[in-house]
């Protein structure tokens, strides 16, 4: 099988050395709330009585927060 929603948020965390509250802070930058038990449910192995899988809005948010955060808000468009 291919990679899960959850495969790729690991990877990312790992990649860019994010802890949980910064990845906390990420999500907050385009109001997503999420929460540091979340994450952790996120980040658990498949066999886990609490893992919980990674749905598409979850990493889109996640992805949309890490552009703002690494590269800044985008800047106003110029008519």
């Amino acid at each position: 099988m291919g990679l899960t929603n959850n495969d790729i948020f690991k990877k990312l965390r790992v990649a860019h050395k994010l802890r949980d509250d910064e990845i906390v802070k990420i999500c907050a930058l385009v109001d997503f709330n999420v929460s540091k038990s979340e994450l952790n449910a996120l980040f658990r192995s498949e066999d886990h009585p609490k893992y919980m899988e990674c749905g598409d809005q979850i990493l889109r948010n996640f992805l949309n927060g890490l552009i703002i955060h690494l590269r800044g808000p985008m800047p106003p468009k110029k008519k």
